[in-house]
């Protein structure tokens, strides 16, 4: 028997050509799009899980001859991910909204669904790659397309489930892609690629923000000296390293340092100020067996990563730089590399400054 795989189908073109390459191999596939919530009158109006992605990727599955469903988890959104997202801002931190996602809607309650309704796979048209070694474990791997990487976004992923994911993009380029797409006529392949946070259609996340609560207090802005140097509008407002809209005249250029939410103080100072020597990450999600002492981190989407030692527990893991990196930011994911292979991550909890 054919081995069945649900699609998760943004309505993009890369989770299109996804279903294309699993249908020319030999899959029974099925397509599904999250629906984030899309009903009139409704606060969440998402970019690419809104009405126009279920359509584009319905129009997908039609050409490719396959089945479509559309499974509602706007509720979820809700109270995993966006809550979420106001509630760390609030506590001066900055969250990764689409890590969240992946961990408990798309690789917790939408791999869930798939495996009880019989499902031998989940698919998507994340850029990465899932190998098996002889000993028949699975690692998570850097696809071929540094540039598009995605594992960055997949760290929450559990190890058990490694087996029954699949990534069709993990050995493709971008353009191939868009070349696989056009040269099979797929409606979507000139569709522009989705950017930004899906659940915000404001123009940033503060009026996001502003919508939801009360209106932030403002406060002090200090230097490293605890010298107030003007007012801020807000903590929401502010993320480490953030050097435009302090509303400062100063000689040198000055960035946010710190922010102590408890206090509703934004620290600012010179660049230097800005190198950390370490971390604490909390929570960590392992995704191998053996966790190497001396390892690559990446700590934020886009880092080129740095080399680090790791003191390895479950609850607060102590992350030591080869060199000081900049802009270390509670909030956001710290994630571990090894020879391309995806070690596992967690959330920045503390700073060594």
């Amino acid at each position: 028997m054919k081995k069945k795989v649900l699609v998760a189908m943004s309505g993009g073109v890369d989770s299109s050509v996804a279903s294309l390459l699993l249908k020319e191999n030999g899959y029974q596939i099925v397509g599904a799009t999250m629906c984030l919530g899309v009903k009139e009158g409704d606060n969440i109006k998402p970019r690419c899980c809104g009405m126009q992605a279920i359509m584009d990727a319905k129009r997908v599955c039609q050409r490719l001859q396959i089945p479509h469903y559309t499974m509602d988890f706007s509720k979820e959104l809700q109270e995993k991910v966006i809550d979420n997202f106001i509630s760390e801002y609030l506590r001066g931190r900055t969250p990764n909204p689409c890590i969240d996602c992946n961990r408990h809607i798309k690789f917790g309650l939408f791999f869930n669904k798939a495996i009880s309704m019989g499902f031998d796979f989940l698919a998507t048209g994340h850029y990465a790659r899932i190998v098996k070694r002889r000993n028949g474990d699975y690692f998570l791997k850097v696809p071929k397309d540094k540039i598009k990487d995605q594992t960055y976004f997949l760290y929450p992923v559990k190890a058990d489930m490694l087996r029954r994911l699949l990534f069709p993009l993990g050995d493709l380029t971008k353009e191939e892609v868009r070349a696989i797409a056009k040269y099979n006529n797929l409606p979507v392949a000139q569709k522009p690629q989705s950017q930004d946070i899906c659940f915000i259609t404001e123009d940033n996340y503060h009026k996001f923000i502003l919508s939801r609560v009360k209106k932030p207090r403002p406060g002090p802005i200090l230097d490293m000296n605890g010298r107030m140097l003007g007012e801020h509008k807000g903590i929401p407002f502010f993320t480490i390293g953030q050097r435009e809209g302090l509303g400062l005249s100063l000689k040198e250029p000055h960035y946010v340092i710190s922010i102590d939410a408890s206090r509703n103080q934004i620290i600012v100072g010179e660049r230097k100020y800005l190198k950390a020597r370490g971390f604490i990450v909390r929570d960590i999600n392992l995704l191998i067996k053996h966790f190497p002492r001396d390892v690559l981190v990446k700590i934020r989407y886009g880092h080129r990563g740095t080399r680090c030692k790791v003191d390895l527990k479950i609850n607060n893991t102590e992350v030591i730089f080869d060199e000081p990196q900049e802009a270390v930011t509670p909030g956001q994911s710290a994630v571990f590399y090894d020879d391309n292979i995806v070690l596992g991550g967690g959330v920045i909890e503390e700073v060594f400054r």
